[in-house]
């Protein structure tokens, strides 16, 4: 397939005002939000050199990889059978179409990250800023424009005229015209950016708010009047020596974005989730210090958190205002509560543990099938009740980086059915009506990335969008799937004008 050529490259900037400025054992070690090296000494090294830098400048989770305690000669993957180049997928599924990294996001170390949607395009997060696409023809989507405006993760979301950038990575300043700085500087800058998408192929920066901790991933809630849109943003890892991440940060931070003028973006509150204390450290789930991921149902006014050692649920009717009325731990299997996604009733959450922190590879039997996995839950009378946990079938290299991670429904009346990412596992579509019996429908699998080391790889994010499957791979671009199978049929019927995945909406 040849590579359209980007239309338009543009290192963005914010300027006071808003005026647009061009310019095994270590698998569940307490995971960190923040990348400085200035300010922790980094783990003894417990890979090769190259892979050793590469997971500690990926930041995020990633450098848990490489964590005293992670030996791979001690994880059997003698049932991993694909190589480099290989695919292995069910008889249901077809890749349509992959549009390599390109142009300023060409390089390893350059991460594909999240996806979001809205009428004919979608919106993929990188490290180092976003990309644009046409998909008005799934199989042949096009790169409208790509932005650079560096500054993990670069989590996604879209709504009307507006596109919000997440950063957790502690940036020199608000513009895209940045390098990254150690925390300990009080002038450091992580938070929100908000663009202006009203014409997608010239995306406008509008918009720079500041927030403890940064923000690792936003979840957006539109005011009741709908003048109004709410930013949850979700962040944690705090540190002694961080000026704007102080311990214990156990809140969020609100963001009010005034819909009339955007530019007026500013933190509205910071709610503390838990006044008592999240989980404790010392055992095998993550110390609870802030939350990852938070996924919010507004139809419902419902949200769910998932809380490095909590899940919990969360009343919203009061936007500004978040209250948890439910809190469940798992201690024994959830080592990092990740993720989180509503059935369309609302009446079961789907948590993802995310083992390992993403950089590690925990699909196979030694690691077993509990653990790394999905966990179900019904929600009866307000409370989450724990039905079975679901996990991908099929052993993966050592080289391969594997767990669950970020996922969609599908949208097919009266089943819950949703198709999920697993880095370098691949995509898998699972069925979990019966919540105590999931049962997977169909998979898609690429081959490691390398049999020499460990790459960070495969899909970040799998997300079904108006008849067809999108998958951000964080080396390989961007994937489209059709799946021809009667159980997912009538999701084809339904068509939105908007997605946005961790902003749940009925069908």
């Amino acid at each position: 397939m040849s590579i359209p050529v980007p239309l338009r490259l543009r290192r963005l900037g914010v300027a006071s005002l808003g005026v647009l400025a061009l310019g095994v054992t270590a698998l569940t070690q307490p995971v960190f939000a923040h990348d400085d090296t200035d300010a922790q000494e980094p783990p003894a090294a417990q890979c090769p050199p190259g892979q050793q830098r590469s997971a500690e400048k990926a930041g995020d989770n990633f450098r848990l990889s490489c964590q005293p305690g992670q030996d791979l000669a001690r994880l059997d993957d003698t049932d991993a059978v694909l190589e480099p180049g290989e695919v292995d997928k069910s008889r249901n599924i077809d890749l349509l179409a992959n549009l390599p990294k390109s142009g300023p996001f060409a390089a390893e170390g350059s991460f594909q990250t999240d996806l979001a949607f809205q009428g004919n395009y979608a919106f993929q997060g990188n490290y180092d800023g976003f990309t644009v696409y046409d998909i008005r023809k799934p199989q042949k989507p096009r790169i409208v424009t790509q932005v650079l405006c560096p500054g993990s993760q670069n989590d996604i979301s879209v709504y009307d005229d507006l596109l919000v950038l997440s950063v957790d990575s502690s940036r020199s300043n608000n513009t895209c015209d940045n390098v990254g700085q150690s925390a300990t500087i009080k002038e450091s800058w992580e938070g929100i950016r908000v663009f202006d998408i009203s014409d997608p192929t010239e995306p406008e920066y509008v918009a720079a708010v500041e927030t403890a901790c940064g923000s690792h991933t936003h979840t957006l809630a539109p005011s009741k009047n709908r003048r109004d849109l709410y930013v949850y943003v979700s962040s944690y890892s705090p540190n002694a020596s961080f000026p704007d991440c102080q311990p214990p940060h156990d809140q969020i931070s609100v963001v009010k974005v005034p819909l009339r003028s955007p530019e007026d973006a500013a933190v509205v509150s910071t709610p503390v989730l838990f006044p008592d204390g999240g989980n404790p450290s010392g055992g095998y789930s993550s110390t609870t210090s802030g939350c990852h991921d938070l996924t919010a149902y507004p139809r419902k006014d419902i949200a769910a958190g998932a809380c490095m050692g909590d899940g919990v649920l969360i009343d919203i009717s009061d936007r500004e205002n978040p209250v948890v009325t439910e809190q469940v731990r798992d201690t024994e299997n959830f080592a990092f509560w990740h993720s989180a996604t509503f059935n369309n009733d609302g009446t079961k959450v789907v948590f993802t543990d995310e083992l390992g922190g993403g950089g590690g590879p925990t699909c196979n039997p030694t690691v077993g099938e509990v653990k790394g996995a999905d966990g179900i839950y019904d929600i009866r009378r307000g409370k989450l009740v724990f039905r079975s946990y679901f996990k991908i079938p099929r052993t993966q290299a050592n080289t391969e980086n594997c767990v669950a991670h970020n996922g969609s429904l599908i949208p097919v009346k009266g089943r819950d059915i949703m198709v999920q990412a697993w880095y370098q596992g691949g995509i898998s579509v699972w069925d979990f009506t019966n919540s105590a019996r999931p049962k997977e429908i169909a998979y898609f699998d690429r081959g490691p990335l390398s049999t020499e080391r460990l790459i960070l790889g495969g899909s970040w994010s799998a997300y079904w969008y108006n008849g067809h499957i999108y998958s951000s791979d964080i080396q390989q671009g961007l994937d489209v799937f059709r799946v021809r199978d009667p159980r997912v049929a009538p999701a084809q019927r339904v068509r939105l004008d908007e997605l946005n995945v961790q902003s749940q909406t009925s069908y």
